[in-house]
């Protein structure tokens, strides 16, 4: 059984194989809910939960399939607001500039993109699922792995350990498991910062996610219940920085500068929070009795919305290949089947979120004449626009 203490423990309770879960962000919760369902004994490993998370997440198509999969999403969906539409404006001032691109959802047979929603209420949700079901819970962080037993030996920060066949590492950017059993990452930063806060507005955002491309990066407005939407500015770090001393009148003053008022008046709600930019890759996404998932494998710029819902293509997919239950969730032929998969949609992903940021900061002119060029298609070819929406949104 998983133990704890001064006992190793084996990788069985009365028959069911068990996994250890590291991380209790959405997608580790998630991971966790799906494979308790799936028939597995789950041990979440997380500390508590400290920071205030004034973010908001996109959750596409796909990633609402999976909460409901989980039975978590008639819940969650009480706090969200409907995606039903997508504007891509060009508000750069340079010679070349991109027609104005408005997707609709209707258009590849979907009520919906997605569902944008705050981040307390998606995890709110998913804790309280958590707490309705057999999965234990450690507060701890996993500081050390032990693969001599044959399981995988968890050394926690608490001073007990754990023992299963598999370890899902949902523990963030900074992955100790990802560390521990040796895989590598491909890193890279870009000299952006993204300034993220919500806001209410006089008029009614119908649904609609607009996007500003700018030379410094995308001002994006996604909406929330009512007339409130939430905002992801991507700029130089020294002017995100400075908009984030503002006081609220001078924030919402420029919010309503930049967005051609579109919404109407203005009025920031709570504190601004500035994150810098980054990218990576992990080498691999499997090995040694231990999988990556979210953020522990993969991490790009908030434009699209598919950072969390490509750590939640990762949880289907790991869920794909552990139905059964099987005996062993952590033997080698399962870990190379799981990188296999995600492999190639994490590595497209990364890439196409990279080459769309650098694109539009580039000055270069044959850059920018492909970029128009492309949006100009998309706006042009049905069949096109089709797929590429079909794929922004798809699930495993």
């Amino acid at each position: 059984m998983v133990g704890t203490g001064s006992s190793g423990g084996s990788r069985r309770t009365g028959g069911i194989a068990e996994i250890v879960v590291a991380g209790a962000g959405p997608v580790g919760l998630a991971a966790a809910l799906l494979l308790d369902r799936l028939g597995y004994a789950i041990t979440l490993v997380a500390p508590e939960r400290t920071n205030t998370d004034g973010r908001t997440s996109a959750l596409l198509a796909g990633s609402v399939a999976l909460l409901q999969r989980i039975g978590v999403w008639q819940d969650a969906e009480k706090e969200a607001a409907p995606l039903r539409s997508l504007r891509i404006v060009d508000a750069t001032r340079r010679l070349i500039r991109a027609p104005e691109v408005l997707f609709h959802a209707a258009e590849i047979g979907l009520d919906a993109f997605g569902y944008n929603i705050p981040n307390r209420a998606l995890l709110a949700t998913l804790d309280a699922a958590v707490l309705g079901r057999t999965i234990k819970r450690r507060s701890a962080t996993v500081e050390a792995l032990d693969l001599a037993g044959g399981d995988v030996t968890a050394h926690l920060s608490d001073g007990g350990h754990l023992s299963a066949p598999l370890i899902v590492a949902a523990d963030g950017r900074r992955s100790l498991v990802r560390n521990a059993v040796g895989i590598e990452t491909l890193d890279w930063r870009y000299d952006q910062s993204a300034l993220v806060v919500n806001f209410r507005h006089s008029l009614a955002h119908d649904d609609t996610s607009t996007e500003f491309h700018a030379e410094s990066g995308p001002f994006t407005m996604v909406p929330l219940p009512g007339n409130c939407s939430s905002l992801v500015w991507m700029d130089r770090p020294a002017e995100s920085e400075a908009r984030a001393r503002l006081g609220p009148e001078a924030l919402s003053a420029e919010i309503e500068e930049r967005s051609a008022a579109i919404l109407g008046a203005v009025e920031v709600e709570g504190l601004a929070q500035v994150f810098p930019l980054a990218g990576m890759n992990a080498q691999r996404f499997a090995a040694k009795r231990a999988v990556l998932i979210g953020e522990a494998a993969h991490l790009f710029p908030p434009i699209g919305a598919q950072g969390l819902n490509l750590g939640y293509r990762d949880v289907a997919t790991l869920g794909r290949l552990l139905a059964g239950p099987l005996p062993d969730p952590g033997a080698a032929d399962v870990l190379a089947a799981y990188d296999r998969a995600r492999r190639s949609d994490i590595v497209g992903r990364t890439a196409a979120v990279d080459a769309l940021n650098r694109t539009l900061l580039s000055d270069f002119l044959p850059v920018q004449a492909a970029r128009g060029l492309g949006l100009f298609l998309l706006d042009q070819i049905p069949p096109l626009r089709r797929a590429i929406m079909r794929q922004g949104v798809g699930a495993t």
